[in-house]
């Protein structure tokens, strides 16, 4: 329940999905956005060194 600007009360009613609980996906959004990071420098080390051994790892 809420108020209008005008103050009568009304219901909000929302279509969709609507998650409240995002905490539970914070750990793997770390560490997607983890493996990105260590990947980009990976990437950028091998470019600057010259490491052309063709194998990540």
């Amino acid at each position: 329940k809420t108020i209008t600007k005008s103050g009568e009360d009304t219901e909000i009613i929302t279509k969709g999905r609507h998650d409240p609980c995002v905490g539970i996906r914070a750990v793997p959004v770390g560490e997607a956005m983890m493996a990105c990071v260590l990947l980009d420098h990976l990437l950028l080390h091998r470019g600057q060194v010259g490491d052309g051994g063709g194998q990540i790892g």
